[in-house]
């Protein structure tokens, strides 16, 4: 009976979708089809921070209103909606701006954020590094600063609710010249932690290994096949951004040869720009790759779109030439003919599971040929037995593919990555100027 009377403690979250009044994307769809999918992955976003939605309401206009975004009689059906529902928060899938922001809570008896305010909440709630949390104090205040003026009494409690960890927790008596101190000491704490950050990529890039990193929407299985291809344990989770700092692992390649593979942090439609500014340090694993392995959710019905908005995200970090290579993650849950038909329309690209390890041993096929730098090549080799450090770097960064142990010497026919092929270039075996 007690179990009967527990009741979810879990804030109560209404949210109000806007579009733009237009033709359906696809011939004989439904109206407004592009914003019901974007209100779904709303309340993904919203489970993800720890709220429970109990209604939603979409809105398509034919322009935003520049006041309150919705018009002010829809703002009263919203706040009639959410005091029915009993929502404490109303979540706007849009950017608000300061002076929205200020009419909209006006009018609605009850707390209010938008998109922005929502990720950043997930944000600050997954950063478990020093440099992500840095990053996400950021990238709060520099988003609290212009809302200010105006604020609401919330933004003076301690603790209590979705949009409110972190910066949004300090009292309203913090003024701009606090806040902006602070961005200031922020944003020299993480280029230190930039700095930092060079300095081991650089102690890295002294023993040439590739960079490998994995991106593309979140949720779509990066973690479950960064995982599976290193033997790691990053956590894993079908909340939406649970992988926040960026993770890196050697990988084997069958070559011999090894790569460090990178897991960071997933994209999302329209990622707020100041998020992107924000993270710059973390995203400089993809800026710095070789090659990037673009991972989608073959299973949603919606990947086609969230391809294009990693491929949005890509452009604006400067790595849209970067070699790629796409894989199509989660082909366990396709049934065959769909499977078939989407091998067909996409080609040579790599199809995996990276739950149940399907496919996996191609992928890695493929990430060895399609590295652009430090190739591997194929060479004899006769090297001293008393060079144990090089015989020692063959057999640990190659492959031997036969060898002969003479008296003083260890003759080796040996594919190895190019770096290490000149590091051993003095034991290269010389052809035999011997007549046919």
């Amino acid at each position: 009976m007690k179990a009967a009377q527990s009741t979810d403690n879990r804030e109560r979250v209404l949210l109000v979708g806007v579009g733009r009044k237009r033709a359906p994307r696809v011939p004989g769809g439904e109206t407004g089809q592009v914003e019901r999918d974007a209100l779904v992955e709303l309340a993904e976003l919203t489970e993800s921070a720890g709220g429970n939605v109990v209604g939603s309401m979409l809105q398509l206009r034919d322009r935003p209103d520049p006041a309150t975004l919705v018009g002010r009689g829809k703002l009263e059906e919203i706040e009639a909606e959410a005091q029915f529902r009993k929502a404490n928060l109303v979540i706007f899938d849009a950017s608000l701006t300061p002076s929205q922001q200020r009419n909209i809570d006006d009018v609605l008896d009850r707390r209010v954020i938008d998109r922005t305010q929502l990720i950043l909440d997930i944000f600050a709630k997954h950063a478990r590094s020093r440099e992500g949390q840095l990053q996400v104090e950021l990238a709060q205040l520099n988003y609290l600063l212009p809302r200010l003026a105006g604020s609401r009494t919330e933004l003076s409690r301690l603790g209590g609710g979705i949009g409110t960890r972190g910066p949004g927790e300090q009292k309203i008596e913090t003024d701009r010249r606090r806040i902006r101190d602070r961005i200031q000491r922020l944003q020299q704490n993480i280029e230190t932690v930039r700095r930092q950050r060079s300095q081991r990529r650089a102690s890295r890039q002294a023993v040439p290994l590739g960079t490998v990193a994995l991106v593309g929407y979140t949720n779509a299985g990066k973690s479950t096949l960064f995982n599976a291809l290193t033997k790691a344990k990053v956590v894993v989770s079908s909340r939406m951004f649970a992988t926040l700092d960026p993770t890196v692992r050697a990988v084997r390649m069958p070559s011999g040869r090894r790569v460090l593979l990178s897991d960071t942090v997933g994209f999302i439609r329209a990622l707020p720009p100041a998020l992107i500014a924000a993270f710059r340090a973390t995203l400089e694993e993809v800026q710095e790759a070789a090659l990037l392995l673009h991972v989608t959710d073959a299973a949603n019905p919606q990947h086609a779109e969230q391809d294009q908005e990693v491929e949005k995200v890509l452009a604006d970090l400067g790595v849209e030439k970067t070699p790629r290579l796409r894989v199509y993650n989660k082909v366990d849950l396709l049934p065959p003919e769909e499977l078939a038909a989407l091998r067909l329309a996409n080609g040579s690209n790599a199809y995996v599971s990276a739950a149940t390890g399907d496919g996996l041993d191609n992928l890695l096929a493929r990430i060895d040929a399609g590295m652009p730098i430090d190739p591997v090549v194929r060479l004899k080799l006769r090297v001293p037995l008393a060079d144990g450090k090089s015989l020692a770097l063959i057999y640990a960064l190659g492959r031997v593919v036969n060898s002969v142990t003479g008296e003083s010497e260890m003759r080796l026919d040996v594919e190895l990555p190019e770096s290490l092929a000149r590091r051993v270039a003095q034991y290269a075996a010389k052809p035999a100027k011997h007549a046919g």
